[in-house]
């Protein structure tokens, strides 16, 4: 077991003890991550917050009832967010991905900010049609930069199953980008 894993390991024994440092201290570490998770694909602010809020709220119920991660504390909160962003979904019909930081070319003139503003949101249309599982793994993967065996714990599929998975979302995303021609 590496360092990382023993720490993420004794931190996870003491939040099942409600040690309120261990608490605060995982609070602290993940939730600025969780909320940019959340804000990119909510593209709103109240919603992003409200499920960083949920998020903590269902780790602490899970605690409470003796569930919970027993490792992969990161992939299991991402999990929890990315099933309550999928519920909204549901309900709202909405996906909002704010790629901007990754798709900015530091244009300041108008037009090429509404351009740039046109082909984000034809890539939303797009990954609007990505399977959940499939908008995950693009997401954490390329976004969020974390590594396989993360992503694997988030979706709670082995690591070979999330190289299928991505081999076809990023085969999807290809085809429906040519076929939209997004990028124009």
């Amino acid at each position: 077991m590496d360092n990382c894993t023993d720490l993420d390991t004794q931190l996870l024994e003491r939040c099942r003890q409600f040690d309120r440092q261990a608490l605060a201290d995982v609070y602290d570490t993940y939730s600025p991550a969780l909320y940019c998770y959340a804000y990119r694909l909510l593209g709103d602010v109240n919603l992003a917050e409200e499920c960083v809020a949920e998020t903590f709220r269902r780790l602490l119920q899970a605690l409470r009832d003796r569930r919970g991660p027993k490792s992969h504390l990161r992939a299991y909160l991402y999990r929890i967010a990315h099933n309550w962003i999928t519920d909204i979904y549901r309900r709202e019909h909405v996906l909002q991905v704010d790629l901007s930081e990754h798709f900015a070319d530091g244009a300041d003139l108008p037009e090429q900010l509404v351009d740039q503003r046109i082909r984000q949101e034809r890539l939303r249309q797009v990954l609007r049609r990505l399977t959940p599982d499939q908008r995950q793994v693009i997401v954490l993967k390329f976004v969020e930069g974390c590594d396989n065996e993360t992503v694997a714990a988030a979706l709670n599929k082995p690591v070979g199953a999330i190289k299928s998975l991505q081999h076809r979302a990023l085969q999807s995303l290809k085809r429906l980008l040519a076929n939209e021609d997004v990028l124009r």
